[in-house]
């Protein structure tokens, strides 16, 4: 996506639409085809749907916004509307449901897709919240592409031989050595959120002033190396590092590491990653964390987790201009030399990677890599208003929810601009998360 596809001419919007599509569905195709069936309809996890279920479900919702709603077409499939419902089948119980196997999931999205690039072709794309600036087109490539990093979370959780397979991160910069180990982020008030981004979804919107005191942010993400440090001081087995509710999970699970690691009988430990075993690498960003483990780890190493508008801030503000940009880089789309995005590497890049993609005041890898947990709930933005449906967004307000911000090496660069939310329950560890800390600036720092 360009900078504004509202100041597109409108072929050269739909070329960029159905690049974003086409995109989304090279990804869901590999996904799908890079095992065998009984994989696909199998469930890896109670967390997770089977992988052909997801398959499906994008392609019903295609057909549901972009056939029927958009476009006005005679439904391909209406009859299994409620088999993709995910509001009226939780995950847990989707294996039982009589789901369409794979030739027919796939003949399925075929069909649709054939039946959206034609809408496509003859939509004025124009003339209506849904139409303007290919918003609900967007809205689709965003949708397939967040399925598409959950089909890599399910694959992750796959028990069997590697069936994915990507080349390593570059390596870390010259630099990385001498970056420092924390940036102030200096206080006042800056514009959060959007009301201009045409592929923005309604918790995002609308843009409204924020005030945050001065801070301290880590330049990079904590790296496994610095969270072997917490495992090996006790961190795991000292209730004065945890909240009440993170003390209680962590007892309940019985949680001593990071989703997928395990001790190698020495003083080391190993990963299990995408069906490959090997030793955990100190200077990659820990990732497969809970919020209650992000938390504690900054509570041990004496500071705390950021908030969701001082992330913001530090993502986006320019203090040069004052405004607020689109990425940490600049308003430009990201390319391979700002952010490790889009599945083009199966695993987080060194800390300190990417300083073409750092934000003005130098702080590293905001964008890619790992989702990083905050000290924010999930709530509407003042001014916010539900749309196209309420199930996206208001639903989720004020539930057991943290806030999840930044993208992964699993995240498209359609669902990564700076003002993209996600949210989670704070126990959740199978997704691609990890952190950065946090913590309040002294007089003293900001005044010398």
């Amino acid at each position: 996506m360009t900078v504004n596809p509202v100041d597109l001419p409108i072929e050269q919007l739909r070329d960029t639409v159905a690049e974003s599509l086409q995109r989304a569905r090279n990804r869901s195709t590999g996904l799908t085809e890079s095992i065998d069936e009984a994989d696909l309809v199998k469930q890896h996890s109670k967390l997770m749907s089977p992988l052909i279920w997801d398959y499906a479900h994008i392609g019903n919702q295609e057909e549901l916004w972009l056939v029927r709603d958009v476009g006005g077409r005679d439904p391909v499939r209406q009859d299994i509307d409620e088999l993709y419902d995910a509001f009226k089948h939780p995950r847990a119980g989707r294996p039982q449901l009589p789901l369409l196997n794979p030739r027919e999931a796939r003949t399925y999205v075929r069909e649709v897709r054939e039946k959206v690039l034609d809408v496509l072709d003859t939509s004025p794309l124009e003339g209506g919240r849904l139409l303007d600036g290919a918003f609900a087109f967007g809205m689709i490539a965003q949708h397939e592409q967040q399925h598409d990093e959950t089909m890599l979370a399910t694959h992750q959780l796959r028990i069997g031989p590697a069936a994915l397979h990507a080349p390593p991160p570059p390596d870390p910069p010259s630099d990385v050595d001498r970056l420092p180990a924390e940036v102030l982020i200096p206080g006042g008030r800056f514009e959060m959120g959007t009301s201009t981004e045409p592929w923005a979804l309604d918790n995002e919107r609308p843009a409204h002033p924020v005030q945050v005191a001065d801070f301290f942010l880590d330049t990079t993400p904590v790296t496994n190396g610095a969270y072997r440090q917490f495992i090996a001081a006790g961190g795991y087995d000292d209730e004065r590092w945890w909240s009440e509710a993170g003390w209680a999970h962590r007892q309940r699970a019985n949680l001593s590491a990071p989703l997928f690691w395990r001790s190698d009988g020495h003083d080391g430990w190993l990963r299990r990653r995408f069906g490959v075993l090997e030793p955990v690498p100190d200077n990659e960003p820990v990732l497969h964390v809970s919020f209650h483990e992000a938390q504690a780890y900054a509570s041990w190493a004496g500071k705390r987790l950021p908030t969701e508008p001082e992330w913001e801030k530090a993502a986006r503000f320019d203090p040069a201009t004052g405004r607020s940009r689109r990425y940490p880089w600049g308003d430009n789309d990201p390319g391979p030399e700002h952010a490790n995005l889009g599945q083009r590497h199966l695993r987080p890049a060194p800390a300190g990677s990417y300083p073409d993609g750092a934000s003005p005041l130098g702080v590293r890898q905001l964008i890619g890599d790992v989702w990083e947990w905050l000290d924010s709930d999930f709530l509407p933005y003042p001014g916010f208003a539900a749309f196209p449906y309420d199930e996206y967004s208001k639903v989720f307000f004020r539930g057991d929810y943290k806030m999840l911000r930044g993208g992964s090496f699993g995240t498209d660069q359609v669902a990564v601009r700076g003002t993209f939310r996600n949210w989670d329950h704070p126990v959740r560890r199978q997704i691609f998360s990890g952190f950065r800390c946090a913590r309040d600036a002294r007089a003293e720092e900001v005044n010398r």
